[in-house]
């Protein structure tokens, strides 16, 4: 999953950018608010986490903006202000939550959790065929087999199977698993999928990934039920 964290204090930018990695999140930063609005609607985010005092423009005006032009990515504050009033002015404007600073980080990744699973981005295990993977345990399985996998192997599986039945271009695995752009070498795609197919074949479990020629790879629902 890919977030945005619009944040112009680098120490608490950094905090976060290196917390939700090692959660496995591919994470982008944006130091003021023009930045942050630029990429919102550019790039395709899972979540955006917006302070609310930023340069260039504030975060509601960022909100504000994003709701605007039907951009629909869940949005939490991060923000000193306390008051009921200011909670319903920035939940107005388009946030999802907020969250008041100081704060623990596994306050934080509980609530980044409860967006993504509304937004049906994260929930339960993911399923095709007798393939499961378990985002919360990071654990895969096929059938009665585990699967060993590396953390790159887990997420590219994960976002494969999140987009079941629809073609994952380059150019979103790339910048969602490996938090890379296109114009970046994509020829680690081609390998990892060759590790996955080789670990996912040990299994029992074959013809699971179907190449797009030119395009990119795809999950689909008949090809796991006879894998």
């Amino acid at each position: 999953m890919r977030i945005l964290i619009i944040e112009d204090e680098p120490g608490i930018a950094g905090f976060l950018k290196e917390g939700l990695e090692e959660e496995y999140f591919a994470v982008d930063v944006a130091s003021d608010g023009r930045k942050g609005v630029e990429l919102a609607l550019t790039s395709d985010y899972d979540l955006l986490l917006v302070d609310w005092m930023i340069p260039g423009i504030s975060g509601i005006e960022v909100c504000r903006r994003l709701r605007k032009e039907d951009v629909e990515t869940p949005v939490i504050f991060l923000t000193a202000k306390d008051t009921i009033e200011d909670v319903v002015f920035g939940l107005d404007a388009g946030a999802n939550d907020y969250i008041r600073k100081p704060f623990e980080f596994e306050e934080l990744l509980a609530r980044i959790r409860v967006q993504l699973r509304r937004r049906g981005s994260e929930g339960g295990p993911l399923a095709a065929g007798l393939l499961s993977v378990d985002p919360a345990t990071h654990e895969a399985r096929y059938g009665s087999t585990g699967l060993a996998l590396t953390p790159k192997e887990f997420a590219l599986l994960e976002f494969l199977l999140r987009n079941k039945g629809k073609v994952c271009t380059r150019s979103r695995i790339i910048e969602h698993v490996w938090d890379m752009h296109f114009d970046s070498d994509t020829s680690v795609i081609d390998v990892y999928i060759n590790f996955l197919r080789k670990k996912l074949d040990a299994a029992g479990c074959r013809n699971l990934i179907q190449t797009i020629r030119g395009v990119g790879y795809i999950i689909r629902e008949e090809a796991a039920e006879g894998a």
